[in-house]
């Protein structure tokens, strides 16, 4: 059981890669392009396949496929609901692995009678036990209904990943509130599109990202994570109501003869004015999840067996790590909110953010003695501020090579005496070199000052040996071409691009084979590596964020992956 539970986790964070940029359409999918008039005027992002609801496009500048909801149907009428791609996941998940589907959720049943509880308070205004008939009723309606077994999937991966959920419980849990969001009609438009689409064309979905299958082995390695023409999706099929089958059957053998489902899904031509009317009365009543965390049980693993264990963010907040491996450790930064000590965890630890207040003394009269080494620091105003207003001191801190780093980096070392904290230092290991650079925030509006502190420390820590493989580890990204940041994010800033000429000309002359970083809070199920090019050659860049199902990536997986 739990070993199926974790199989299904990991599955949930190892996604698809999207289409490399030395990729071609295969002429199967390039044919397509001349069947959509509106192609002509869009230079960028073109048709491949469309239904009524969805349509397969592809980026001719970042060679990328994506599906997308087109027309006017709407994922949901709750606002503000943020779960549709670990919703579509789930799809996917249920269609390719019913049985560890309906494990996953078992597993948390605990967690789900406190929503079903708080759901049918805020229905009712009364509480009720999580032994009472109300939310037994309510946790078996779960398995009564796959649609909407999948949203509560769906619902728990993201819970698992982001934290507790607050904000609509009763639509998100409860089926008869359920019944009135839309989800349920949309998710069937979603499956008879995905299925249809990956039954005739030689691409894989994993519910967010898509990728070609270009060779049968390709194909093979990716069999579990994504829907193909190779799944096996009879069983699951075989569970979905059967107007929602036999549509989808329909649309495998004659798709201008659809059977319409009773239900429609929401349609902003018909109800975009109530919708926009819910939404502009909306008043938010969500939790933070930090602060809920405490109330819900982690029913996943906290260790893992990572030969080099990647991860970032971890955010403490009890006192202690959240994770175990006792093998090679790569700590990306923000790590600790609560002071952790850990005298076991070996590895390398870069400086993030939140370590530069973590370290400060807790006490607020300055006079006293632990304040003593942090004394030649109160004359500036970066500093005033990150004790009293850290928020606003990110992009006041020095570059890293500041003497106050020196300071965080020696207290780190005491809290954590096994593990060497590389600041602006080299590591080898296992014949890898690890350089760790300090960079605890992007400085995008100092990025000159930034990129020649870059320039230096490398040349320093490079040295004359350019044959050894090396890996750059910090926790903000060292610029764009080396970030997971995805450009359509709203923290991307084009300007936190590579201007110095010299940093590339070090990446063609020495055998550097990726970066690590950290810093941007990017679900680990959204990816936690990727290929890209830059400085001529290709080099990986990973980002793995700490989540419930995300206790680290191995990085060994990335670089040996046979």
């Amino acid at each position: 059981m739990e070993k199926d539970q974790h199989a299904l986790a990991i599955k949930k964070q190892s996604p698809l890669l999207p289409v490399g940029t030395a990729s071609a359409l295969p002429p199967q999918l390039a044919a397509r392009i001349e069947l959509y008039p509106e192609n002509r005027r869009r230079p960028v992002n073109k048709t491949l396949f469309q239904n009524e609801y969805f349509q397969l496009t592809y980026n001719t500048r970042g060679h990328s496929l994506d599906i997308s909801s087109r027309g006017d149907i709407v994922y949901s009428a709750i606002p503000y609901d943020t779960a549709r791609n670990y919703v579509q996941r789930a799809a996917i998940q249920y269609l390719l692995h019913p049985k560890e589907a309906r494990e996953y959720i078992e597993s948390h049943k605990a967690t789900l009678e406190k929503y079903l509880g708080l759901s049918i308070l805020q229905v009712t205004n009364q509480k009720v036990d999580k032994d009472s008939i109300e939310v037994r009723q309510a946790y078996q309606a779960i398995f009564q209904n796959p649609l909407f077994e999948i949203q509560i999937l769906g619902r728990l991966l993201q819970h698992d990943e982001t934290g507790p959920l607050s904000a609509n419980l009763a639509g998100k849990f409860l089926f008869s509130e359920n019944v009135k969001t839309g989800i349920a009609e949309y998710l069937a438009e979603y499956l008879n599109f995905v299925i249809q689409l990956t039954q005739f064309f030689p691409v894989m979905t994993d519910g967010r990202g898509i990728q070609l299958l270009e060779t049968e082995q390709s194909a093979q390695l990716l069999l579990d994570n994504g829907l193909s023409f190779e799944s096996d999706i009879k069983p699951a099929l075989d569970l979905l109501p059967q107007e929602v089958n036999q549509r989808i059957a329909g649309s495998l053998v004659a798709s201008d003869q659809l059977m319409p489902l009773r239900s429609k899904p929401l349609l902003r031509s018909e109800y975009g004015k109530e919708l926009a009317e819910v939404r502009k009365n909306y008043v938010a009543h969500s939790v933070h999840p930090d602060e809920l965390g405490q109330y819900f049980e982690n029913v996943h693993s906290t260790e893992n067996a990572n030969l080099v264990n990647v991860v970032s963010d971890i955010h403490a907040r009890e006192g202690e790590l959240p994770i175990t491996n006792t093998n090679f450790n790569i700590l990306a930064g923000d790590v600790s909110d609560s002071r952790v000590t850990n005298q076991e965890i070996r590895g390398i630890y870069v400086i993030g953010g939140h370590e530069l207040i973590d370290v400060l003394p807790d006490s607020s009269d300055q006079e006293e003695a632990q304040w003593d080494k942090w004394q030649a620091f109160f004359k500036y105003e970066w500093f005033k501020e990150l004790r009293e207003n850290p928020a606003e001191s990110w992009y006041l801190l020095p570059v890293g090579n500041h003497p106050f780093y020196e300071v965080v980096t020696a207290e780190l070392a005491t809290r954590f005496p096994k593990m060497n904290v590389l600041n602006n230092r080299s590591l080898v290991q296992e014949g890898i070199r690890y350089i760790g650079l300090t960079i605890p925030v992007a400085l995008v509006q100092r990025k000159k000052e930034q990129q020649r502190f870059i320039l230096e420390t490398l040349q320093e820590l490079l040295g004359e040996d350019q044959d050894i493989p090396t890996v750059i580890v910090s926790h903000a990204p060292l610029f764009n071409e080396l970030s997971m940041l995805s450009p359509d994010s709203e923290a991307y800033n084009k300007d936190y691009n590579c201007s110095e000429p010299e940093i590339e000309k070090l990446f063609e002359e020495y055998n550097i084979l990726g970066a690590i970083h950290g810093h941007h809070h990017i679900p680990a199920s959204s990816r936690r590596f990727k290929k890209t090019t830059f400085a001529g050659k290709q080099l990986f860049v990973v980002c793995s964020i700490y989540s419930r199902i995300n206790t680290g990536l191995d990085l060994m997986s990335v670089i040996n992956p046979d």
